[in-house]
């Protein structure tokens, strides 16, 4: 596949703020989702167990993953501002666009583990549940919710690494 031609430079660099905005939108929103996720369960007259996201490590890989992903997100939104206003990236030379690939394939990579984290403890636990009576759906659904949004986020970071890998083969060449 060919790199997009040149005369639009302008209409990437929108693609891929909006991208940006759309990644760091999902992650928040996920956050917000899975920390609020709590369920809690009588044990007997006086007592009752209350479960929050932190007390499953899976989710706290996830909370991880996203958080990561809020950082990067943030300072990619920030840099490419500075770069459509300015005209001219924060990176001078060529280092920007290796910061850019390699970035976008590590958080590529971490969103899909975080999310693929998600959607396995919540099978896992949710079938447990299951099979003891216990109704913890609610907190299920709000993992399950924070695991989707999340992976929609994954999307938009591998949709920005393929965008990233175009102006690849230009710095190499050069």
């Amino acid at each position: 596949m060919a790199p997009p031609p040149s005369s639009t430079p302008k209409t990437l660099h929108v693609i891929t703020l909006v991208l940006k905005v759309a990644m760091f939108a999902l992650l928040l929103a996920s956050l917000i989702v899975l920390v609020t996720a709590t369920a809690t369960l009588p044990v007997d007259l006086f007592t009752q167990l209350t479960v929050h996201f932190d007390d499953v490590y899976a989710y706290r890989y996830v909370v991880a993953s996203i958080i990561i992903g809020l950082v990067y997100a943030l300072l990619q939104i920030a840099f490419s501002i500075y770069h459509f206003v300015k005209g001219n990236p924060l990176i001078i030379g060529n280092g920007g666009f290796i910061v850019d690939f390699c970035g976008d394939k590590v958080m590529s990579y971490v969103l899909a583990t975080g999310s693929a984290a998600g959607f396995g403890a919540t099978k896992d636990l949710k079938a447990l549940a299951d099979a003891r009576g216990l109704d913890f759906d609610d907190y299920f659904d709000k993992a399950y919710a924070s695991s989707s949004l999340l992976l929609l986020a994954f999307l938009c970071a591998a949709t920005l690494s393929v965008f990233s890998s175009y102006a690849l083969p230009k710095v190499v060449t050069n």
